[in-house]
């Protein structure tokens, strides 16, 4: 403040003509001390400029440099404001100054601890820390910057184990029972948003019985303190601090102090007898030399030499500036490039005030402003505590915090850092590890946000980023992958071509057709014989082409379902089912009509020749045409995907349409069916020899007994299997019809060729 002071009074563009006098208190960190001198520099006279060379004439105070401690400033600022006296501190941080309704006449050159504590939070947030420990002084400092870290901390999703708080003169107790928290807690990094007073006794507490490692996280109060630095558990701490400069001229002011002026101030007396380790008084006690005057500064190896390390200095160089030119711009003007000052004027309070409101300019590359809360633009430096290769540990800058940056871009990290025990990973805290994708998080009862369980998601939904709180379900026709991270096309399943099942159906269904094509074929060959032409040739030539097409009408049931295959294979399966059982029935009805013609008298066989027999077969048929015209117009079968049978893929299939049409053409198959089965009973009593009925009745009963079954294997077989039990129902009735009713009489023809006679077949007493 004094080489401020002087290079201001020195300067001929700064208040040129005008001298700035000072005086300097020290509160010695005393909250009573600080009132005491506040109500002293309240109490000043008219507030005039001296004239004259000799500034020892008291007068009213312009501007205070200070408090360096918060609680003290807010004591102070208490004082001052009603006096609209300005106070700008260098080192006085806490967010609850910022408040102009209580603290009107305020500032301050060091950032608030609001924008510290929002880079704090990001530099836990930066390295992925969810779980930590808080202590704090049991101060306005701490408090209050504690306070606004745990709302910074919450907004980035960061969770507080414990938050200890204690001060420098607490009993010992306390102070032991704050670092057994430390010692017992899960939460490996510890944010301590306190003074370098008050840490050191616990960094004593704690080297006497060290914890576990812990990564400490410092706020600006301890972090730059050398003399902490020795404690070596705590190596690898970072935290933030106020930016290193560099003050032109100011290393020779220092060095260059004569054992005569020191002598003239207490302060420097006292730091004098300390660095020499001598006495500048005369009554020495025995236990220091006196100071004989060829003490060098420049020969010491101290943080006192090392300008280029300051940090707070500059806080104050540049308060002392912010209000010379608050004074500048209230007493002088700019005149055709000259600057006039008025010397004697009476200077009110108010203006300086005002003016410095609007402070605005650059002192050796440091801008100094304020905005409408007393703040300076925040910056910081990231610094780390290093372990160099003697073992000594060192403060290194190795990052910067800049709030005047777009938002997500105000913390950058450029250098290496080291950790806790010297370690180059940085190290993991949290209370829960990260749920991976497949997986939510389930909060743990009575625990914060940060402690969850990791459960994997539900069938049919994923999660696809870390430490997702949600599934989300995939859309219909997609389903998870094993992982349950991503959603793929379901597979669409149909009874295709290429499957086993299909070619072994395929196989049945050609064979079948060729069997019934060769036993034409045979039956064409010996049509002149009795055994082909008893019971009307046309209805078995009729009934072998209609076996023909419901084996090959399996094929139209194989294959991805089109709109046309799915109108095709109900309706064709339908149609010659129907053809093939009124070719049964007609034959049946024959047999009976035959021998009931034997009776004397009975001419019935009129009315039941092949004329009236083809009727029956095209008129029977014809209504099955009919029912599935209605069907296909009213509402015909279509291709759909069903998604509600198997969660994890497609079924191919064919829809109804009209469920009134399905079974209308299914019951009327079973109605033909079951009055072809009981005219087969009726005439299965009749002559053997001429008798189709037993063969009949058999195959009648095969074919009832598959469809019966077929319903419920129908409705209870899924997906593909569905269709695979409707042609094994087709192919089975169909192998039942031409085995029961044309296998005999192809044995006979091929192997019994005796009995294929007319005399045979008109001996009602054999067999």
């Amino acid at each position: 403040m004094i080489f401020a002071t002087e290079e201001i009074n020195n300067s001929t563009e700064l208040l040129p003509g005008i001298k700035l006098g000072y005086k300097i208190y020290d509160s010695c960190a005393s909250v009573h001390a600080a009132m005491h001198v506040a109500f002293q520099l309240s109490n000043g006279q008219d507030p005039v400029f001296q004239t004259g060379h000799n500034c020892s004439q008291l007068g009213q105070v312009m501007g205070v440099i200070g408090d360096s401690g918060s609680t003290q400033s807010i004591s102070i600022s208490r004082i001052f404001g009603p006096f609209n006296i300005p106070l700008v501190s260098h080192f006085a941080t806490c967010a609850c100054l910022s408040d102009k309704r209580q603290y009107p006449t305020f500032f301050r050159t060091i950032p608030s601890d609001h924008y510290q504590a929002d880079a704090m939070a990001k530099l836990v947030k930066h390295f992925g820390w969810t779980w930590i420990g808080a202590i704090h002084s049991d101060s306005d400092y701490g408090r209050n910057g504690m306070a606004s870290f745990l709302e910074a901390a919450r907004r980035e999703g960061i969770c507080v184990e414990y938050t200890e708080s204690f001060y420098r003169s607490d009993p010992k107790s306390k102070i032991q029972k704050v670092a057994d928290v430390i010692r017992r807690s899960t939460a490996i990094v510890v944010v301590a948003f306190i003074a370098d007073g008050d840490i050191k006794f616990l960094f004593e507490e704690l080297n006497q019985q060290p914890s576990p490692p812990r990564q400490w996280i410092g706020s600006e109060g301890w972090i730059t303190d050398l003399q902490l630095m020795s404690f070596s558990f705590c190596a690898g701490a970072i935290g933030v601090a106020i930016q290193q400069s560099v003050i032109p001229g100011f290393r020779d002011f220092l060095l260059d102090l004569s054992p005569s002026e020191v002598a003239s101030s207490s302060v420097l007396t006292e730091f004098w007898e300390d660095a020499f380790n001598c006495s500048l008084t005369k009554t020495t006690s025995g236990k220091k030399k006196p100071c004989d005057g060829t003490e060098d500064l420049t020969k010491l190896k101290i943080p006192f030499t090392e300008t280029s390390k300051f940090r707070i200095t500059n806080m104050v160089y540049k308060a002392v500036y912010a209000i010379a030119h608050a004074i500048h711009n209230a007493v002088c003007q700019e005149t055709n490039f000259t600057t006039y000052c008025k010397k004697q004027t009476r200077l009110d309070l108010n203006q300086v005030f005002t003016e410095l409101k609007k402070v605005n300019f650059t002192q050796n590359g440091y801008p100094v402003s304020f905005d409408a809360n007393g703040d300076p633009v925040a910056s910081y430096e990231v610094v780390n505590w290093q372990k160099s290769e003697s073992g000594i540990i060192e403060l290194v800058t190795v990052g910067y915090y800049d709030a005047s940056l777009p938002k997500g871009q105000e913390f950058r990290i450029n250098r290496n850092l080291t950790w806790l025990d010297g370690d180059t990973q940085v190290p993991v805290s949290v209370c829960s590890e990260s749920c991976p994708p497949g997986t939510r998080k389930v909060l743990q009862k009575g625990k914060p946000i940060c402690c969850y369980d990791c459960i994997p998601c539900p069938e049919g939904e994923i999660s696809n980023m870390t430490d997702s709180p949600n599934c989300i379900p995939c859309p219909g026709e997609f389903w998870p992958n094993s992982e349950r991270d991503a959603c793929f096309p379901k597979p669409v399943e149909f009874l295709s071509f290429d499957e086993v099942l299909s070619i072994i159906l395929a196989a049945f269904s050609i064979s079948g057709a060729c069997l019934t094509i060769i036993t034409g074929m045979l039956f064409f060959h010996h049509r002149t014989t009795p055994i082909v032409r008893a019971n009307n040739s046309e209805l078995s030539f009729l009934l072998l082409f209609s076996l023909t097409l419901c084996f090959l009408c399996s094929f139209t049931f194989i294959g991805a379902p089109s709109e046309w295959s799915c109108m095709l294979r109900h309706t064709t399966f339908g149609i010659t089912f129907v053809l093939c059982i009124s070719c049964v029935l007609g034959k049946t009805i024959v047999v009976l009509m035959a021998f009931k013609a034997t009776l004397p008298g009975n001419n019935v066989m009129k009315w039941f020749g092949p004329p009236q027999q083809r009727i029956t077969v095209v008129f029977v048929t014809f209504i099955q045409v009919l029912i599935c015209t209605v069907w296909l117009v009213v509402g015909p079968p279509f291709p759909m995907k069903n998604l509600t049978t198997f969660k994890e893929k497609i079924i191919l299939e064919c829809a109804l349409g009209s469920a009134v049409g399905f079974w209308a053409v299914f019951g009327y198959i079973g109605v033909l069916a079951a009055f072809c089965f009981v005219l087969a009973v009726l005439a299965r009593k009749l002559p053997d020899n001429f008798n189709e009925a037993k063969m009949i009745t058999f195959s009648m009963l095969i074919f009832c007994a598959v469809w019966i079954t077929f319903i419920p294997a129908y409705f209870s077989s899924p997906g593909k299997f569905t269709v695979a039990v409707e042609i094994f129902a087709i192919l089975a009735s169909s192998f039942g019809l031409i085995l029961c009713i044309f296998a005999p009489k192809c044995f006979i023809i091929l192997f019994q060729p005796e009995k294929n006679t007319k005399k045979y077949l008109m001996n009602k007493n054999q067999m």
